[in-house]
């Protein structure tokens, strides 16, 4: 009962943030949108920066295992899914509930590096360009980290442009430009093994 009642906090604040942000969600919002009493949220969390963490590390598992799911499930090859990330990505961009990305926007108001809540925002994007670099090393290109690298600003341009701009087909540009990268990749790759 008592990790139902925290995790509905958790996600009734997730919702809530993703929908309108950190700082203009209140904690009298959260308590009346999950139904609870003020006591039963400072059981849980000693502060609504505890609580932002909690709702920010979930949103992580959440993002990060459907990401991964969807584009595993879209290719078996490696660079089939390093494509099919963008179509993936262009999903979530057309989704009804899609309000940016929830990191870049934790990054932004909380920017002080040292800042826990900026550092798990950090912590989020390092580990989807662990994700990329992961297919890019089993794509067989020379220089992986510098792709996936070069993969991920691709993304994030996209989740930015999609957002601010509105721009529904960002997705599908930044497609083309990571298909133009890897086909560039490969045949680096291949000159370097002498084919």
């Amino acid at each position: 009962m008592v990790s139902r009642k925290r995790d509905h906090l958790v996600d009734t604040a997730l919702e809530l943030f993703n929908q309108d942000g950190f700082h203009a969600t209140g904690v009298d919002k959260i308590i009346e949108k999950a139904g609870v009493a003020r006591m039963t949220l400072y059981n849980h969390f000693k502060s609504k920066d505890e609580l932002i963490l909690a709702a920010l590390r979930r949103r992580d598992e959440k993002f990060r295992n459907w990401f991964m799911r969807t584009v595993e499930r879209q290719s078996n090859t490696p660079q089939g899914r390093l494509m099919s990330m963008f179509d993936a990505l262009g999903e979530w961009i057309a989704g009804d509930d899609f309000s940016g990305c929830m990191f870049i926007n934790a990054s932004a108001e909380f920017s002080c590096h040292d800042n826990p809540i900026h550092a798990v925002a950090c912590e989020h994007k390092i580990l989807i360009l662990k994700y990329i670099q992961e297919l890019t090393t089993a794509a067989g290109v020379t220089n992986p980290e510098e792709l996936a690298g070069e993969l991920m600003l691709l993304i994030e341009g996209a989740i930015v442009m999609a957002y601010v701009a509105r721009d529904q087909n960002a997705a599908t540009r930044a497609k083309k430009t990571a298909e133009k990268l890897l086909r560039l990749s490969l045949e680096v790759s291949r000159t370097d093994n002498g084919n």
